[in-house]
């Protein structure tokens, strides 16, 4: 994956662009804008959009592998279109009012499924996903980012969980434990070692607003907060919320945590080039999207972790990021595109090969415990065997709730917590701020 650009990886993962874009009003008739005779069997050509390169290598294996296998239903091909998960949405909203043109299957990025959530899009567009998963609905990981009044709409590609990253060489050459218990013992070890070297065990963006809230998310829900319930109401000021901005705010105080303007651009790749940067929580995925792509001869030197916890309780992880893939309904390839993600998605095989492909951790719970994902070694990562890492990660893992009206929330909370970061504003003030902003402009 290594041809993986640096703003396909941003795209993959929600990271850019949390600005939600205005959609056409679908008519009573969009539906899928499909039109046709169903097809049932032999070659099909489905129309299969994405942001990622890595999911048209994912996805083209599979169809190969379900079109050689022998008695199955469907000879498959895929026509492509690539482009960011924003504009992919914008375009099927467009051509779903349109009657038209809609793909077969798409890819939305978490961040964007929320425009799929108003209005009623996502219900008259998407095929419900219920039915298919019934069979393996209480082993099925990360629904709920992807679920509208209740039903499923799209499947997560990847449980996006967050561990801590860490550099061995450097934690054995200062004395650091790699069993850090808690975050705030970890947040005094960090202090001293700033002053010591002026290195960090962490970071905290201070760019645009999305950049800005991602890591506070991933503590927050750790913590046990989070932005919504699952009813979508706003329960974000929250002792845990308060909690959490305070300790981050501590953190960049004392240079236990690095603020940087982009966490995943030039700047984060600087401070890692330059051993600044020792440590940090990201998601699985940004082993290969953003170590492996950016600081290759560290290769061997880093490993992972799961998350101290917070003294006041919590989880031992947490995620960011994702893309859940969706079928468009009433469609003449509805049955085909179904089955190519049922096989993908909901099989040991499927889960292997996104494994295997492009390094999608599973998104069904008894593959954690599953021989070939058990015994993997990552070479980067000094060969370490992930799943002893994930397996207890995905059993004490936050749940994500969405809100059609997330980005407003984005917006709302970016200024407050910048303020804070740098000191002008207390943690409680910023987030008293965030939720009364978010509450005027809600409606609007």
């Amino acid at each position: 994956m290594s041809d993986v650009t640096r703003r396909a990886f941003l795209r993959r993962t929600g990271l850019i662009g949390g600005g939600l874009l205005a959609a056409p009003v679908l008519g009573a008739c969009g539906g899928g804008a499909g039109g046709g005779q169903a097809v049932t069997s032999g070659a099909v050509t489905i129309g299969f959009w994405t942001h990622d390169p890595g999911y048209v290598k994912t996805f083209t294996a599979s169809a190969k592998r379900l079109s050689d296998t022998p008695g199955g239903a469907f000879d498959y091909t895929l026509k492509t279109t690539q482009a960011d998960s924003e504009a992919l949405v914008t375009k099927m909203v467009s051509q779903g009012a349109a009657g038209t043109g809609t793909p077969d299957m798409i890819g939305i990025v978490i961040s964007v499924f929320p425009r799929v959530m108003t209005g009623g899009i996502g219900k008259q567009l998407l095929l419900d996903l219920d039915g298919l998963v019934a069979p393996v609905k209480d082993d099925l990981l990360r629904t709920a980012p992807y679920s509208i009044d209740g039903k499923l709409y799209a499947l997560e590609s990847d449980t996006c969980l967050s561990v801590l990253y860490y550099r061995e060489d450097e934690f054995k050459k200062n004395g650091i434990p790699e069993d850090v218990g808690t975050w705030e013992e970890l947040a005094e070890i960090g202090a001293r070692l700033h002053q010591k070297t002026g290195q960090s065990l962490g970071i905290v963006g201070t760019g645009d607003n999305t950049s800005i809230t991602n890591m506070f998310l991933q503590l927050l829900l750790q913590r046990g907060g989070g932005y919504f319930d699952q009813g979508g109401n706003l329960v974000l000021d929250s002792p845990e919320a308060v909690e959490v901005l305070d300790f981050m705010a501590k953190g960049v105080a004392s240079g236990f945590l690095l603020a940087l303007p982009d966490p995943y651009g030039a700047p984060n790749t600087a401070a890692l080039k330059n051993d600044k940067l020792i440590a940090t929580v990201m998601p699985n995925w940004y082993n290969v999207y953003g170590l492996q792509a950016n600081v290759p001869e560290q290769k061997g030197k880093w490993r992972i972790r799961n998350l101290p916890k917070f003294a006041g309780g919590g989880h031992i992880a947490s995620a960011l990021g994702g893309t859940g893939f969706a079928v468009l309904k009433d469609k003449p390839n509805t049955a085909a595109a179904t089955e190519l993600l049922k096989q993908t998605y909901l099989t040991k095989e499927g889960q292997l090969l996104r494994f295997q492909q492009g390094g999608f951790l599973p998104t069904l719970k008894p593959l954690y415990q599953d021989k070939d994902f058990l015994d993997f070694e990552d070479e980067y990562l000094g060969g370490q065997r992930l799943f002893d890492v994930y397996t207890p990660a995905s059993q004490d893992s936050p749940v994500f709730y969405q809100n059609a009206q997330l980005n407003v929330l984005i917006e709302a909370l970016g200024g407050p917590m910048l303020e804070t970061l740098q000191g002008k504003k207390k943690p409680a003030e910023a987030i008293k701020e965030a939720t009364a902003a978010y509450t005027s402009k809600k409606g609007n």
